[in-house]
């Protein structure tokens, strides 16, 4: 059964859902599918955000991890999910640069997902392993130009977002580093740690606490604005790379032929979780912004990210098989 087909059977399964019966959902447990391992801001924001979605359901929000080939696997899964709303993608910006980085994936983000709402937004942070004698963006660019090709640098996983910041970070400095991936930021944040790898460029939440401690040295952010949770380190713009804004965004995603009662119910919910002061504070502590929105605001932004990274992959020259 080829994509065509298996959508449209989807969609004609969907339709002879009676109306009552969104009614009745959910009456069991909600499967939220986090393509990462644990330990990660996907798997931090999937479990805050399902804690609360299960008050609101009345039923169990099981976060489920399904790591693997740069978050595709998850998305792979969920794409192929029975549309009854049991089984949801918490989603992030890296799906809608995989879209080009992958020369082969078996599922349309856009065409066999469907956006419900986007929960935050995560600066992604420079961040070094304390061994390293750089102590700030201009003497890193200084060390990786005398050492072209063997300084490293993690990202949870080739074709994602922290991927593309690293590779955009080469172009904009004028230096060759070494990619090394990981299935996701738990084993990536370990070796950083235990120095196996020079640096990362993370998003905000996993590192936080070890920037805290004086584990590992921030030396900027890669978005626009300075983090809230970092306001003493600068952007990458204000060290010297102009024009440098790159972050995460977070999101989550059903089926495409789900009923779109049920669609409307989740959107509802999470954006009521979204703004009440208790889950936005939640986040605030581990460096996300909460943002909410509707489905059709998701799919622009899905939209605009999948145009925008396919130029910046193009110019990178980064692809996966």
């Amino acid at each position: 059964m080829n994509r065509f087909t298996k959508a449209l059977a989807c969609a004609l399964v969907a339709g002879t859902i009676p109306a009552s019966w969104a009614q009745t959902w959910p009456a069991r447990p909600v499967n939220l599918i986090v393509p990462f391992p644990a330990g990660g801001t996907t798997d931090v924001l999937a479990r805050a955000l399902g804690q609360e979605l299960s008050r609101s359901l009345g039923q169990p929000v099981v976060v489920e991890n399904r790591p693997g080939a740069g978050a595709t696997l998850g998305a792979d899964h969920v794409a192929k999910a029975r549309p009854d709303g049991y089984t949801l993608l918490m989603g992030a910006v890296h799906h809608t640069i995989a879209t080009s980085v992958y020369r082969r994936l078996g599922y349309d983000f856009q065409k066999d997902l469907a956006p419900i709402t986007v929960v935050a937004v995560v600066p992604n942070v420079l961040v070094l392993n304390p061994q390293q004698p750089a102590r700030s963006v201009s003497e890193l660019l200084a060390l990786a130009k005398a050492q072209p090709g063997k300084l490293t640098y993690g990202s949870n996983g080739a074709g994602t977002g922290q991927h593309l910041i690293g590779a955009q970070f080469e172009a904009l400095g004028g230096v060759e580093l070494l990619h090394v991936p990981y299935k996701g930021s738990g084993p990536l944040t370990t070796d950083l740690l235990g120095g196996q790898i020079a640096m990362s460029f993370d998003t905000v939440t996993p590192v936080l606490p070890h920037i805290k401690a004086g584990k590992l040295r921030a030396l900027a952010v890669t978005t626009a604005r300075r983090s809230v949770a970092l306001p003493d380190v600068p952007t990458l713009d204000e060290a010297g790379l102009k024009g440098f804004d790159m972050g995460t965004w977070f999101g989550v995603l059903a089926p495409a032929a789900t009923p779109r009662e049920v669609l409307a119910r989740l959107g509802a919910d999470m954006n009521r979780i979204i703004e009440s002061p208790a889950f936005r504070r939640k986040l605030e502590e581990i460096g996300a912004e909460p943002m909410g929105g509707s489905s059709e605001q998701m799919a622009r932004q899905i939209q605009d990210d999948t145009q925008r990274f396919a130029r910046l992959v193009k110019e990178a020259r980064v692809a996966v098989e």
